[in-house]
């Protein structure tokens, strides 16, 4: 009787693979058959999952962006009684990936970014996940008890601040400490915006 094989965690394995060679390599040169080799799967296997490399690498992003949203979301839930103000704090926090374990990620994620540049199924589905990621800050910061005038702009702002850190911690223009301190200086300026009620002559 034939083995049956799980598609899902098969799928899964080749995308952990995809993630191994993007942080060694970037996505530029990466073929299927180097995905196999890693996997250590057939040729025949991964074409079987995924139609085309561009598919591949579109799923293997989706699986590392859902990695990302899991670990935020587990940080939110292990203090459910923390403020909004605190909540965005570690949000932004382990979405900046600006901690030694995350580096890893970090290189990988930076890699889709660049490979998004020339890639407009890539960019669709970073596009998407920004744009989840955006409604979640603005509605953190809408929930805070100091709220500024445009909490949309701000949590766009804190959306590129933290993702332009990542990149400057990897290529060493600023220490993980630096890049900490520079966020949660954004964030403290943040609840200290003058509110509407203040703006008033």
């Amino acid at each position: 009787m034939p083995r049956q094989v799980d598609h899902g965690s098969r799928r899964r394995l080749i995308a952990e693979a995809v993630c191994h060679l993007a942080e060694e390599h970037g996505l530029e040169g990466v073929t299927i058959r180097d995905v196999a080799a890693r996997a250590q799967v057939s040729l025949g296997a991964v074409q079987r999952c995924f139609r085309t490399k561009e598919e591949m690498l579109v799923f293997a992003l989706g699986h590392i962006s859902e990695r990302i949203s899991e670990r935020v979301q587990a940080r939110l839930l292990r203090s459910p009684a923390q403020s909004a103000g605190t909540a965005l704090g570690h949000a932004a926090t382990e979405i900046s990936l600006l901690r030694e374990e995350h580096r890893a990620e970090a290189r990988v994620w930076l890699a889709f970014v660049a490979q998004a540049a020339v890639s407009e199924a890539l960019a669709r589905t970073l596009k998407a996940n920004y744009a989840a990621l955006q409604e979640a800050f603005t509605r953190l910061i809408s929930e805070a008890d100091v709220v500024p005038l445009d909490p949309q702009r701000e949590a766009r702002t804190l959306l590129a601040l933290a993702d332009g850190l990542t990149t400057h911690v990897l290529i060493g223009h600023l220490t993980p400490h630096e890049a900490h301190d520079v966020l949660h200086a954004h964030l403290t300026s943040l609840w200290e915006q003058p509110g509407p009620a203040s703006s008033l002559p």
